[in-house]
């Protein structure tokens, strides 16, 4: 996925059982980022980063979205554990996450398979990508996006 370009809309319901759209957020920024899997540790590290700077976020007028393949039941399970105050999404069908081109190949102790890549996209209130985050190291991530949110006009 290119930066200017439209992001795939979507609707995918969250640990609450809650639906989530692109278009009901239409107005706003979003964060929109793709995970492996719940309770994992660079996944909880990253969520948590997420959970931590929510509030610098939203003065930011910045919408924080996860996704991952996890359902509902064990997204509940994750965010209650580590107290997330942001809609994880679950993408059971990978429909979502194909679209956003966050599902390719992965390398782990020599062993190659598909699977959810970490990726996060900033979208813009008119719904466009406006930067792309590859390869993300789940430890300074949320810094990196926060600085470019204050170098963008919001």
């Amino acid at each position: 996925m290119q930066t200017s370009q439209l992001a795939p809309s979507f609707s995918l319901s969250d640990q609450d059982g809650r639906t989530h759209s692109l278009t009901a957020y239409q107005g706003k920024w979003i964060v929109l980022y793709f995970y492996p899997k719940d309770d994992t540790p660079g996944c909880t590290k990253e969520a948590c980063n997420f959970r931590d700077s929510f509030h610098e976020l939203q003065k930011l007028g910045v919408v924080i979205l996860g996704v991952s393949k996890d359902s509902v039941k064990s997204h509940k399970k994750f965010a209650d554990k580590y107290q997330l105050n942001f809609p994880i999404l679950s993408d059971e069908s990978l429909a979502t996450i194909k679209a956003y081109g966050a599902w390719g190949a992965k390398k782990f102790m020599g062993r190659e398979y598909n699977g959810i890549l970490r990726m996060t996209y900033l979208i813009n209130r008119k719904g466009r990508v406006v930067k792309v985050y590859e390869k993300v190291n789940p430890l300074i991530h949320v810094k990196d996006i926060i600085d470019d949110l204050k170098s963008l006009e919001l």
